[in-house]
């Protein structure tokens, strides 16, 4: 255990607490396309890559963006040689995106009033004066239907388009895109045939809506419905769309970033969506299925994955779903779509393990964890099996540093998780909700699994813990079609001028807002090949703190385990386990490429994201290495 200076827990920062909070579904280019950084620094996007205009308008290198349609039947193929770019993009789709205001089925509410009552039971962490949003921006158009309020939408040009508009307000439910294992794969289009000394990886990103209009967000098994089109998936080309940060959009991220270091070579672990990338951020990496004591076994059938297109179909899989296929045992290159990534990887000239344990069949996507809030055992269908793999609170526990995950609408949920107000907790996003270390013991499920009202409670009371994950609920999240940024920004804002409002915790805490992953919308950033299982998309990442100002961008590469790097290496503690990415080492690059580590494979601790000669109380504190490092090179902390 760290020793103890003045009675406090001795580490290796100033950073005595640590909050990370995760949004939902958004790549960086997404929020950031034309976001113009302060103190002549640079960010990679759409507008500094000349892709679009300040005005959202295609720009002069607008085809480095161009998206192809390919042809794919027989084998899963994750980079397709016969493909033609688009003339027109499909059409930008509504999806799922509410076609108007509900109480009997929001969001959005159609009554303020309804909305104080359900406030009244979940009290989410929404600003109070910011109650309204729940009642605004509902589409007016049916569900799967061409999103008329984009320009043109019936067949938008051939690369990224804005998604706001006069007829499309920044506060504005819209469709989600595909984010699953497999379909992010096949949209990256990586090769080894596609490398150029810019791109080692050989990640393309130019089959994102192709993907789309072909299998969408899966089939769960069934056939291919007559008529199949580039409509049928209710998607289109929805993936292309972004905000347009120069001209109001993302108000409040877009002021942190001013102010704070932001990262602009921050990625999605996983490859696919919600469940996985929160289960890297807990274990490090991935975790698998099991006979439900802790040993290795084999899925039903109908959960396995299976990529392989339909007999006569372009694209359309045999297996794969939210009610499918979801497994992928990717040490046996027989399976359905692992060789493809397994030869893919072998061929790179960094030659990333796979990092997959023999016979394991882990899990790609989202299912839900192994265990109710109350620990009981969940048995319903497509759950993952209690697992017996570690997670950072295992390390944490070991060590004596206090922590703790606030998940907003918590306790709803341990009494009721079918009901209206229960179901709207994210059982997915916790990634100790999986282990059976944690969840069968209630000691552990009652100090350290919470509600954000206790997140309220802590910083009110000066008893927040060492360690914070906070995750907002379904209606706050951010998540495209299920909820908006300007909720996830009144969740974000409301807990960082708590956290501000407390003077003497300010003055010793970091707040991390980021994304579970990209959400699907396409982005242009590289892709570092770690293992079997990512990198994906890059997202946003802001870091908050008195030792982060000046509205610096870093460039340093990293994804979600760069959290458990930094938690690791400032409270000086081991890796989760041998064989999670807190194992690799931190990122080496150049100056002709800083977004490529020549180290591959490797990622960021986050310390890179601090300057601790600056702060409220520099010099005044009881931690090593107070005069190591600088903005750009918080690896000299020791």
């Amino acid at each position: 255990m760290p020793a103890l200076a003045n009675g406090r827990m001795t580490t290796a920062t100033p950073i005595e607490h640590i909050i990370v909070i995760i949004g939902e579904n958004r790549t960086f280019d997404h929020l950031y396309a034309t976001y113009q950084p302060r103190n002549h620094e640079h960010v990679n996007n759409l507008l500094s890559e000349g892709i679009v205009n300040e005005n959202g308008t295609p720009g002069p290198n607008f085809a480095k963006a161009r998206q192809y349609q390919a042809t794919v039947t027989g084998t899963f193929n994750m980079a397709p040689s016969r493909k033609t770019p688009y003339a027109k993009l499909p059409p930008a789709m509504t999806d799922g995106a509410p076609s108007k205001a509900s109480d009997s089925n929001p969001p959005p509410f159609a009554t303020d009033a309804a909305v104080a009552e359900v406030e009244g039971q979940i009290q989410d962490g929404l600003r109070p004066a910011d109650y309204h949003l729940l009642t605004t921006g509902a589409s007016g158009l049916p569900s799967s239907s061409i999103d008329t309020r984009i320009a043109n939408a019936a067949a938008p040009a051939n690369g990224p388009f804005p998604i706001s508009s006069a007829t499309l307000p920044y506060d504005s439910y819209t469709a989600s895109p595909v984010h699953r294992f497999y379909q992010m794969w096949q949209q990256t289009d990586c090769a080894v045939s596609h490398i150029t000394p810019r791109n080692p990886s050989g990640c393309l990103n130019d089959l994102f809506p192709w993907v789309e209009t072909t299998i969408g967000a899966g089939n769960n098994g069934n056939a291919q419905p007559a008529g199949f089109n580039d409509q049928s998936t209710g998607e289109g080309s929805t993936s292309m769309g972004f905000y347009n940060m120069a001209r109001g959009d993302v108000p409040y991220l877009k002021d942190l970033s001013d102010k704070y270091t932001f990262s602009d070579n921050f990625h999605q672990s996983i490859e696919g969506g919600t469940g996985a990338n929160h289960i890297a951020l807990g274990t490090g990496l991935a975790i698998y299925y099991t006979d439900g004591q802790g040993s290795i076994a084999t899925p039903p059938a109908n959960q396995i994955e299976n990529p392989n297109p339909q007999a006569g179909t372009n694209n359309y899989w045999t297996q794969d779903g939210y009610s499918g296929g979801s497994y992928s045992n990717c040490s046996d290159p027989s399976q359905p779509g692992v060789a493809q990534v397994l030869q893919y990887l072998k061929a790179l000239p960094s030659h990333p393990a796979s990092k997959c344990q023999p016979g394991a069949y882990y899990i790609l996507n989202n299912y839900n964890p192994g265990y109710l809030g109350d620990g009981t055992v969940n048995t319903s269908t497509f759950t993952i099996p209690p697992s017996p793999v570690r997670t950072i609170g295992d390390t944490l526990n070991e060590h004596g540093v206090s922590w703790r995950y606030y998940g907003a609408g918590w306790n709803n949920y341990v009494k009721n998780p079918t009901s209206d107000v229960g179901s709207i907790y994210c059982n997915i996003c916790n990634p100790f909700q999986y282990e059976t270390a944690i969840m069968a013991n209630a000691a552990q499920r009652t100090e350290h699994l919470k509600d954000v009202t206790d997140l309220m409670s802590d910083l009110a009371s000066d008893t927040l813990p060492a360690v914070s994950i906070v995750k907002p609920d379904g209606l706050l999240d951010g998540h495209p079609a299920s909820s908006k940024m300007s909720l996830f920004e009144s969740f974000t804002r409301n807990i960082v001028e708590h956290v501000q409002a407390n003077p003497k915790l300010w003055a010793h805490t970091a707040i991390l807002i980021t994304f579970d992953e990209g959400g699907g919308y396409w982005d242009s950033g590289y892709i570092q090949p770690l293992d079997f299982f990512g990198d994906g998309t890059r997202i946003p990442a802001i870091m908050v703190s008195p030792y982060s100002r000046g509205g610096h961008v870093s460039h340093v590469y990293g994804d979600h385990v760069s959290f458990l790097k930094f938690v690791e290496r400032n409270w000086h503690l081991p890796p989760v386990s041998k064989t999670g990415r807190d194992n690799l080492p931190n990122p080496v690059s150049l100056d002709v490429n800083p977004y490529v580590p020549v180290n591959s494979p490797a990622i960021g601790d986050l310390m890179d994201m601090f300057d601790f000669h600056q702060g409220p109380d520099h010099g005044d504190h009881d931690h090593p290495g107070e005069h190591g490092g600088d903005h750009h090179h918080g690896g000299d902390w020791n």
